[in-house]
């Protein structure tokens, strides 16, 4: 007598059907504000961030965009400071980066 098979030795795995597209990977959340700093230097984004962080609701993310070198080091270290949250910085497609910052209170 053989034992019984369970249900997921009866059904394969879920494969996609053939010539539809790749699953996306979830991205970071949009932003529930974009502030553009590009063309200013630090500490000109800081100050933007910090006036306008307020906008949005705790919990949401705002994203600074800058090209500034110094941004790069300014952003997390402002967030250190004022107890927001870093969460990440992206290259843009053209000179710069985005910074997203998690507003924590």
């Amino acid at each position: 007598m053989t034992p019984p098979q369970s249900r997921a030795a009866k059904h394969p795995a879920a494969k996609p059907l053939a010539g539809s597209p790749p699953a996306a990977e979830p991205g970071p959340p949009e932003p529930a504000l974009t502030i553009d700093a590009l063309g200013r230097k630090c500490p000109i984004p800081i100050i933007m961030l910090a006036e306008r962080i307020r906008e949005v609701p705790v919990g949401q993310l705002v994203a600074v965009l800058a090209d500034d070198p110094a941004a790069q080091t300014d952003v997390p270290a402002w967030c250190m400071l004022k107890s927001q949250e870093f969460v990440t910085a992206t290259e843009l497609d053209g000179p710069g980066w985005s910074f997203l910052v998690r507003r924590s209170y």
